[in-house]
Order: structure tokens, then sequence, then C-alpha cells
């Protein structure tokens, strides 16, 4: 059932653990990434020094090494877009409490289970991607595209991509919190799993290209995760944030033309 939810501020109890559960999950997050990119560069180190002494080995992939894959995105997402997500997850807690919900707890963490559904999801389909790049010889060690004319076009596209007119609806969206809950209100459990998959589809079409960047630059270079990640952040709580997005949509393309000319 559609209905209007009425407005308030979230309970200083409910604010505090949305916010203590977004830190924790957004600081795990970041712990296994540097963990994992330590663990990478360590085994490229040793990589490198057998083929230096002849002893160049080429393991085939196991279906385990694309489920680490998978795991890999899920957690680099859950750290880039954790803080960005945290406005929506307050209001959409704030609702349910003016509507006198005894369990806003549990609402909050079906809609942040239906948002984070949709990043399982976009998660999948990199990993898929990664998987079919690595097996074409079209990934560096460094998990980035080895052509540098690929790069360039990735980077060219997604920067344009910024620019369209579906970016900036998607954005306005996710800009919008209270504009969203307004329209989109739905009662009950499946109602908050419903919404929060919804609100992560308008995330998701506001912020795929982004994350194909990292396939340019390198999926595990966290210097630009963390980059990404704050354009994000910026994008979507800013002050100016559908000015900074075209901003840096130009400044992608301006990136990726550089590729290309120099390749």
């Amino acid at each position: 059932m559609l209905s209007t939810p009425p407005v308030a501020a979230p309970s200083s109890r409910d604010r505090r653990l949305i916010w203590i559960c977004i830190a924790i999950l957004t600081a795990l997050a970041w712990i296994y990434l540097i963990r994992l990119d330590r663990q990478m560069s360590a085994s490229m180190a040793h990589d490198r020094m057998m083929a230096e002494m002849g002893m160049v080995m080429d393991m085939p992939r196991a279906t385990a090494d694309v489920v680490l894959t998978f795991v890999m995105w899920v957690v680099m997402m859950v750290a880039m877009m954790a803080g960005a997500a945290t406005p929506m997850l307050l209001l959409f807690a704030g609702a349910q409490n003016a509507r006198g919900a005894n369990r806003v707890p549990m609402g909050v963490l079906l809609f942040g289970l239906g948002y984070l559904t949709v990043w399982v999801g976009f998660s999948a389909f990199a990993a898929i991607a990664q998987e079919a790049l690595h097996r074409a010889a079209m990934l560096s060690s460094a998990m980035a595209a080895s052509s540098q004319r690929a790069s360039g076009v990735i980077l060219v596209v997604a920067g344009a991509y910024q620019l369209t007119p579906f970016k900036g609806s998607c954005l306005t969206h996710c800009r919008s919190p209270l504009g969203f809950l307004m329209t989109k209100w739905r009662e009950g459990r499946l109602g908050a799993f419903r919404m929060g998959f919804w609100h992560g589809g308008y995330c998701l079409g506001c912020c795929w290209a982004l994350m194909c960047v990292l396939f340019a630059v390198g999926i595990m270079n966290l210097l630009w995760v963390a980059a990404l990640s704050v354009l994000v952040l910026m994008e979507k709580v800013g002050p100016f944030g559908a000015v900074v997005g075209r901003i840096a949509g130009g400044a992608i393309i301006v990136l990726g033309i550089i590729q290309e000319v120099t390749a």
C-alpha cells in the first residue's frame, strides 16, 4: 500500500546505532581491502622473482578465485557506498519512528539489505567482467586494462556518462531522500526491503560508471578507490553535488583523451 509517511528525526538511540553500524562496516571493509592489497603486492613480487629465475608456471584459475573476486567487489562496494547511504538510512529511520513503528532497527536493516542487494548484483557483474578480461589477457598484473587505448575508452565513456540526463536524474533522486520517501513509501518489512532495493537502483544508475573507472586505473588501486568514494559522497550529500559530478566527468574525459593520445 502506498501512503505518504510523516517525517521526523530518528531517535538518538537509532541515530547512534546507524552511525556505529555504518562506521564499523566501512572500517572493516577498508581493513579487508588494505590487507588484500598487501597480499596481492607480495604475490606479484613473488611472481616477478619466479619469472626472473625462469620458473614461470601458468596456473589455471579455479572457481575459488572467481568467488574471491566477487567477494572483493562486494567489500569494495561497501567501503565506497556505505557512507553515502547514511543520510537515506537516517531519514528512513525517522519516518518509521514518526509512524510509531515498534521495530525501527529491523526496518532500517531490511532497507539496507535491499540497497545492498543491488550492489551485490553489480559486484557479480563486475567479477564476471573481470574474469572475462583476465582470460582474454586484457588485464595487467595490477588488474587494470592492459591496453592504454582501452583504458582511455573506459575513462571517456565513464566521464561522458557523468554528463548525461539519466545520470542527472538518478543523482537527483539520491540527493533528495525526503522526496524519495514521499513518493515511494511502502508499508511493512517487505515494503522496507523494496524501498531499499528501489533506492539502490537509483544509486547504481548514479555511480556504476564511476565504479567502472577502476578497470582503467586498477581495480585494487586503493588511492583511486578512496578518491572515487569521496567523489560519490560529495555528489550525494555535498551542497554542489551535481556541479561536482559534472566537473569530475569532464576531468575523467580529459584523462581518457590523454590516455588515447599518448598510447
